[in-house]
């Protein structure tokens, strides 16, 4: 794969950016309420003060001049200021990226481990009463809502038996390793729920798929075994229609887990972007939702440089 496709997938995402920018500043601003509103309610806070921190945020300017100093101020790095806190946005997404990262990437790691092997044996003995089982408990994952099972997971582990924190975070260097796990074990849990179970579809889809083919039944006629089938021959190319998903899922999961940190606690992203809805937080949302934008294409373009890497006949110019 060529440099210069990479460039050009870079550049041409810049339009992009800037259309989803318009639409997200249009959609926040057609929402009832406004940034000022909390502030309004507080009696304390006299008409002359609600006019100055109109004035330092440029609320009191019409939406499009409005949206032209956040985007020059976000050209030149700097993402504004939070109305809820008065700190950097740019700050905050940074300091609360940690615990979602965590977070993210053990539900991540929980998912592959889970799901691949669900997917491949579930394909391997399709129509049994095993891939059966698999595709109830598939259904099932997706269809669960993540509320119901954070709060069914709170009462079980931590009410009934005692055994897990309800909810809070320890960071690294708190706490031991066993406590921190603690912590994290019922968010994790709960967020690669529903990702284990649409995930092991994919790949099931995909290797019934690869298992059909002409190259498939070639290679037990050459006496290879089925364990030396689909590790060598079939995996690696019912992986690829999975790429993308798996790829933007992660982005998900990573700037999207909104219900599960905010049931539990967990000073992350999701929990942040909650927050800010409900403190009508204009600047830190428009930059949480830009940043997932630019997540989400970034997570496209590592997709297809997968594609190329699985499947030698893929070739980008």
């Amino acid at each position: 794969m060529s440099l210069g496709y990479i460039v050009r997938r870079l550049l041409g995402a810049i339009p992009l950016l800037l259309g989803i920018s318009v639409i997200l500043f249009t959609i926040i601003q057609l929402a009832p309420g406004g940034p000022l509103d909390m502030y309004a309610e507080n009696p304390s806070v006299s008409p002359e003060a609600l006019a100055q921190i109109a004035a330092r945020y440029g609320l009191d300017q019409p939406p499009p001049i409005q949206y032209f100093m956040w985007l020059s101020a976000m050209l030149t790095g700097d993402w504004g200021y939070s109305i809820r806190t008065g700190r950097p946005v740019l700050g905050e997404i940074v300091m609360r990226l940690g615990p979602t990262l965590q977070l993210g990437g053990l539900a991540m790691l929980i998912s592959l481990l889970i799901a691949v092997p669900l997917g491949i044996v579930s394909a391997a003995r399709r129509g049994s009463r095993l891939d059966s089982a698999v595709t109830v408990i598939s259904f099932a994952g997706i269809s669960t809502p993540v509320f119901w099972l954070a709060l069914l997971l709170q009462l079980l582990f931590s009410v009934q038996l005692g055994w897990l924190p309800s909810a809070g975070y320890q960071s690294i260097g708190d706490g031991s390793f066993l406590d921190r796990l603690r912590y994290i074990a019922m968010p994790a849990a709960v967020l690669s729920f529903a990702t284990i179970a649409s995930w092991s579809r994919f790949i099931r889809s995909g290797m019934v798929d690869v298992l059909n083919q002409d190259y498939i039944r070639t290679a037990y006629a050459k006496g290879r075994s089925e364990r030396g089938v689909v590790a060598f021959h079939a995996l690696r190319n019912a992986m690829i229609p999975a790429v993308t998903i798996i790829a933007v899922d992660f982005v998900t999961i990573i700037s999207g887990a909104v219900i599960t940190e905010t049931v539990f606690a967990w000073p992350g992203i999701g929990r942040l972007f909650m927050e800010s809805m409900n403190g009508r937080d204009y600047p830190m949302l428009m930059g949480l939702m830009m940043m997932g934008s630019v997540g989400i294409i970034l997570a496209n373009i590592i997709a297809d440089l997968a594609y190329a890497s699985l499947d030698p006949r893929i070739r980008y110019g």
